[in-house]
């Protein structure tokens, strides 16, 4: 397959770039465990730069579509079964819609250094302070869910919002932020002490574990959020239509 960039056309240099990767990700020659080029072959051949590269890399490895070693490589990941759900909204959007009555158990915030792959994923360094925001939510009669959110800096929240109202409200209303597209990773885990301790379950016991990789309307990544729910209280329903 012919490998190289259109230099002269109005499509940002990144997309052309992940548009490639996604490409060579199909392509048989990069399949069962070969590896891509290395990044400052690949960057050369495109004659772009390795930063430009490695945010079209970075987005196709937070998607599952490649996986990176250091000292080793980036090679195209195992195919794996995968569903996405339509019409995603907030938690307390999508509760409401249920009518479901939500509690709120516990509220943190504070503005930590993120660790290296929630920085890789913002595309940002490490040193560079983002917000964090911890909810542990549920029915009243106990919570059942503890969600982990990170936010871009770009977004401009400060901490002050009043995150009891539903979060994309909070960032289309106050900060102009539509959440375009939501990109979701789901698996089974055991809770460790300190989940377990959250959702008031034993340790060991089955909890659901999702991912969720949230970007706006110029496909810019504004949210990584992880969600803990307990296995025997809420069920993650996935809707797909056949086009």
């Amino acid at each position: 397959m012919k490998i190289a960039l259109n230099h002269k056309s109005p499509v940002p240099l990144h997309i052309q770039a992940e548009e490639l990767l996604r490409r060579m990700i199909a392509d048989p020659q990069f399949q069962n465990g070969k590896l891509l080029p290395n990044e400052i072959d690949l960057a050369n051949q495109l004659a772009i730069s390795r930063t430009t590269l490695r945010q079209a890399l970075n987005k196709l490895v937070y998607e599952g579509l490649l996986i990176r070693k250091k000292g080793v490589g980036t090679k195209v990941a195992d195919a794996m079964i995968s569903s996405k759900s339509v019409n995603w909204l907030s938690f307390s959007q999508e509760m409401k819609a249920r009518g479901i009555p939500i509690k709120n158990f516990e509220l943190h915030v504070s503005w930590i250094y993120p660790e290296e792959v929630i920085a890789n994923f913002f595309n940002i360094k490490t040193d560079q302070k983002i917000l964090k925001l911890e909810r542990l939510r549920g029915r009243p009669e106990g919570p059942f869910v503890y969600f982990v959110s990170y936010f871009h800096p770009r977004t401009g929240l400060t901490g002050e919002e009043d995150f009891k109202r539903p979060l994309y409200d909070i960032l289309q209303a106050d900060y102009n932020i539509i959440s375009e597209l939501s990109k979701e990773e789901i698996s089974a885990k055991a809770a460790d002490k300190f989940i377990a301790a959250k959702l008031e379950t034993e340790p060991g016991s089955p909890i659901l574990f999702r991912k969720r990789f949230v970007y706006d309307q110029a496909d810019r990544p504004i949210e990584y959020n992880l969600g803990y729910y307990k296995a025997d209280s809420f069920v993650y329903t996935v809707e797909s239509r056949r086009g």
